[in-house]
């Protein structure tokens, strides 16, 4: 039994009637509870709670204040490739896109470790394009042993694996692995994924299944917002995490909320999703769960991560570059996705520090899971 089974028991269009259906009934029971549960949640991101942003936002921070105190955790991505055999239409990696591939090798990798560390990071996202040949366990092994001492967090947010891989990579430091299902609309999944791997809806859907059982530390969950229905694809999100949480209890987790930004291919957001919205989103998800950690990329502008900091997100990236050797060698490769916040982590952390936060550079020391 995995997830598959779980989500076979709701019907998409049901859903989308239920959660616009909300009264503004639904959502002062459900801000009244202590506890919520999917009903409460599902009014909590109806349009009929779009009044109550501010009373969403206040619990919020007040929830989040008392589960992780005023602290932000700080990440940034290093990508190892751009090479990608997926032809998903919103990405810039597209295996139809032409354009140069470049797969880092063990020097290059290092010469990124060393610039980011020289930024003050601890916590490194290895990402890649899902290309298993060229970037498989061996190599994601290789380029982890390189950086390893360098880092007390490697997460990674790569192609699905598959369990025994996760538990070979486990043992070269990695602590967390980021999958976003990209759209739990299995009718509209292919649309977007219509060859590669990741066109195989349920092999995705069930890869965080395979993380619990290989024993990762941490999984982070999302959707991709603007290919269908926020409310309703985060719904399923929420969904997927509090099954994950009762099967897998030994595991933590965490949301992120990657809104679609421009790429190579120029693709266009089927459904928008205002600041607006997705301020209303992270204050849902933390009433439903105030134990989740919630993540808020550069993919977001400056003025909204800044005023979101003590809303609900426990996490920020900072200075990142989404394009292989983005930090030692700019302009060598394509970027995936073209950030919107520049800011650099100095500015960043200083932003933090000006609201009276506290900023993590170094969470833990990986020797603490053994």
């Amino acid at each position: 039994m995995t997830f598959y089974n779980e989500i076979k028991k709701y019907n998409w269009d049901e859903v989308s009637e239920q959660i616009y259906s909300k009264t503004a009934q639904d959502v002062e029971k459900a801000l009244a509870k202590n506890q919520i549960d999917l009903v409460d949640f599902q009014a909590l991101i109806s349009p009929a709670a779009t009044p109550f942003l501010e009373q969403i936002a206040q619990k919020s921070m007040q929830l989040t204040q008392n589960r992780f105190g005023k602290t932000i955790q700080m990440y940034i991505p290093l990508y190892l490739s751009n090479a990608c055999t997926n032809t998903c239409v919103y990405c810039g990696f597209n295996h139809k896109n032409v354009f140069d591939r470049k797969i880092l090798n063990k020097a290059e990798v290092l010469e990124e470790a060393k610039h980011i560390r020289k930024l003050g990071f601890e916590h490194v996202l290895l990402v890649t394009g899902e290309d298993q040949n060229q970037c498989g366990v061996a190599y994601l092994s290789e380029m982890m042993e390189e950086i390893r001492e360098m880092f007390s967090l490697i997460s990674l947010e790569v192609q699905p694996l598959k369990v025994d891989e996760y538990r070979r990579l486990t043992n070269h430091g990695l602590n967390t692995v980021y999958v976003y299902q990209e759209t739990y609309n299995e009718k509209n999944y292919k649309v977007y994924h219509p060859s590669g791997k990741k066109s195989n809806y349920q092999y995705r859907l069930e890869t965080p299944d395979r993380l619990g059982q290989a024993g990762v530390h941490k999984i982070g969950l999302g959707c991709l917002l603007g290919l269908e229905d926020w409310r309703v694809d985060t719904f399923f999100t929420a969904l997927h995490l509090q099954y994950l949480e009762k099967k897998y209890w030994q595991t933590k987790y965490s949301l992120s909320f990657p809104r679609l930004r421009p790429s190579a291919g120029g693709f266009q957001p089927k459904s928008i999703t205002t600041e607006k919205d997705l301020l209303q989103l992270m204050g849902a998800y933390r009433i439903f769960n105030q134990h989740v950690e919630l993540s808020l990329s550069t993919r977001e502008s400056a003025k909204f991560r800044d005023n979101s900091l003590k809303l609900g997100p426990t996490s920020y990236s900072a200075g990142s570059k989404t394009n292989p050797e983005g930090y030692s060698a700019p302009e060598e490769s394509l970027e995936q996705f073209s950030i919107n916040d520049e800011r650099s982590p100095k500015e960043i952390e200083q932003m933090i520090r000006s609201k009276g936060y506290e900023v993590v550079w170094k969470d833990w020391d990986s020797y603490m899971q053994l």
